[in-house]
């Protein structure tokens, strides 16, 4: 077992720094959590994207947290198995012996209205109408675990490439009456807004998408890689890579594997394009390659020779388009350009290619209540930064939440989501008035919406706030001041993480892995490369197609993750290929567990090398 431990560390790019030592931990892992060799590497994947390690060395200075980290999924099955198993936790009994309203208004033994209200369930709560309700729903004298937290807003990662400039994001004083803030804060101005909708359309007719729908799709996609390939002048035109031949040739065609199960380098095969192979597959041998990084769905060039017709040696293999010249708005269709400003005024002192904004993801409720308490803290947040744009994405009515799942709740989805969540951005932005602008993004997750990947926007309604609040489809485009923003809620990251292989150079620099798979998005110019797609993604081939297509290197990308947030800039194709950069974003999740999460505040001031962005702990 410890052997196989090690070939699976080293398939993934592992390097172990006290072999023997780890290995011995890694085998009795193994043992107590009934783990395979490969289940065990792919959970250490996970830790070591979590802890954001920079090296690819598995240290034993880090056994420790990974033993903890595998108690945690370990726990959480056994949750999920017993559905009403509540697994109690030092906060439990904080909240019932360290009540403070319980210590002034009750006696021991004695039942009181403030001990019913800390067992009664969430929609109880949300009933009352007693006039002692926060604008979170949430009775006054209820104490929850996110009301305890400590460290509130604290900056967790920030980056300043502005120096001359004095770093703006800075924890708010709470001591300060909100509404001097808002006074004392110069107003923001208003941002002009194109959004371009290529997604499919609220009402439209899902699950209907066929094989061929399928198979036409990565056809396509394949076309176009090989089009933009031979239309750089640096490749030959494509050759079938199924023909047995001693001569070096070039292909084009997709990743796959060749059975059931996740992929590794013995697996790995190539799907040509119908034009060049008729779609057949060969094996694809990555020996010869000092480095790569690969996943199913990715479509690549490959040079090398196939001298038996059963394997396609690879020499070289080119994983991602050349970026072009002139991709800005050219490529984007201008039928689909949807300008939200047509019939508002905009100010004409707002410069171009500058945008403030804050970006978060949700859930946007601990998973104790439906209260919504990050949000409302959130919006709270915004009033006194005064952002241009606000950017949320979803899950809003989180069909994962607890009491969503077991249907405790007593009222509809919709009616949660226009009550809980639209009301309280309408009060925040006829509160900071007509420059304000909230975009939200949905999210498969959603349990008001469609269950459908392109998804359609949200159904908002709101007539007299429709330029100021304004939904995207999922995955979207937009333009903000110029400033141009593709966004996609499904959490790719974390699946093509699952998905990856890849090799590292020997005497090569540690790789970035975040960078890399956020990287794999742009290369791939798709917000949606992998290919069968991930358990629990509804992806339908018939809606839209073009959706899920990235035809440009936008300045920002947003791509929320449950991987460790972050704020990465990118450097998509070299210099010889017009080398372009792209700002990466993941602001984490607003809220996790029964406590606060991350989100993310953000100035651009005209490229990629001029911004100010901050993490910021809710």
């Amino acid at each position: 077992m410890e052997e196989e431990i090690k070939s699976e560390f080293r398939k993934a790019g592992f390097n172990l720094e006290e072999e023997e030592e780890i290995l011995n931990k890694c085998m009795t892992f193994c043992i107590n959590y009934s783990l395979s060799p490969a289940d065990l590497v792919s959970n250490w994947e996970v830790y070591y994207l979590n802890r954001q390690l920079n090296e690819p060395t598995v240290q034993n200075a880090e056994m420790d947290g990974f033993l903890m980290h595998l108690q945690t999924n370990k726990k959480e099955e056994v949750i999920k198995e017993e559905s009403n198993l509540h697994s109690y936790s030092i906060r439990d009994v904080e909240m019932v012996l360290n009540n403070d309203d319980d210590a002034k208004f009750s006696t021991p033994g004695t039942p009181t209205n403030n001990d019913e209200h800390l067992r009664s369930p969430a929609h109880e709560a949300m009933s009352l109408t007693n006039g002692n309700i926060l604008s979170s729903g949430k009775p006054t004298e209820l104490v929850t675990p996110f009301s305890k937290r400590t460290d509130r807003f604290a900056v967790k990662f920030s980056i300043n490439t502005v120096p001359d400039i004095e770093n703006e994001i800075q924890v708010p004083n709470h001591e300060i009456d909100e509404d001097d803030v808002i006074r004392k804060v110069m107003p923001c101005k208003r941002c002009s807004l194109v959004v371009h909708s290529s997604g499919p359309k609220p009402g439209c007719r899902f699950m209907h998408d066929r094989t061929e729908d399928r198979m036409n799709v990565i056809e396509n996609r394949i076309r176009k890689h090989t089009r933009a390939l031979v239309a750089s002048g640096l490749y030959g035109e494509p050759t079938d890579p199924t023909i047995a031949s001693q001569r070096s040739i070039f292909a084009v065609g997709m990743v796959c594997c060749d059975a059931e199960g996740r992929l590794n380098d013995k697996s790995v095969m190539l799907q040509g394009s119908v034009e060049h192979s008729g779609g057949e597959c060969v094996r694809l041998d990555l020996q010869r390659l000092s480095h790569f990084s690969i996943f199913p769905g990715q479509v690549v060039g490959i040079e090398g020779h196939n001298p038996s017709g059963h394997c396609l040696v690879a020499s070289k293999l080119v994983d991602s388009i050349p970026p072009t010249s002139g991709a800005d708005d050219k490529d984007l269709n201008p039928a689909k350009k949807l300008a939200i400003d047509r019939s508002q005024p905009i100010d004409i002192t707002s410069k171009k290619t500058e945008l403030s904004m804050i970006i978060a993801a949700g859930p946007f409720t601990t998973t104790d209540n439906l209260f919504f308490e990050p949000l409302v803290e959130l919006l709270a947040y915004a009033k006194r930064r005064q952002p241009q744009l606000l950017i949320l994405l979803g899950p809003f009515v989180d069909s994962e939440h607890s009491n969503i799942k077991k249907g405790t709740v007593d009222r509809t989805f919709d009616e949660i989501f226009h009550n809980d969540i639209l009301s309280k951005l309408q009060d925040y932005v006829e509160c900071m008035g007509s420059a304000a602008r909230v975009l939200l993004v949905p999210s498969i997750r959603d349990a008001n919406h469609d269950f459908v990947f392109p998804q359609p926007e949200l159904d908002i309604n709101l007539p007299d706030l429709k330029s100021q609040i304004i939904s995207l489809t999922n995955p979207g485009i937009f333009e903000a001041n110029e400033v141009k923003v593709g966004c996609c809620s499904v959490d790719i990251l974390k699946q093509i993480s699952g998905e990856e292989i890849s090799r590292t150079a020997p005497d090569g620099q540690p790789t970035d892995r975040l960078s890399r798979l956020a990287n794999h998005i742009l290369s791939q110019q798709s917000f949606y490369p992998l290919y069968p797609p991930a358990e629990g993604v509804p992806l339908d081939f018939s809606l839209a197609p073009e959706a899920l297509h990235l035809p440009l290197v936008p300045d920002l990308l947003i791509l929320p993750s449950d991987i460790k947030y972050f704020v990465k800039v990118l450097n998509v194709g070299s210099e010889e290929t017009n080398c372009k950069k792209c700002i990466a974003v993941n602001p984490g999740r607003l809220a996790k567990g029964e406590g606060g999460g991350t989100f993310v505040e953000l100035d651009y001031r005209g490229g990629s090398d001029k911004i100010n962005a901050s993490v910021i702990g809710i």
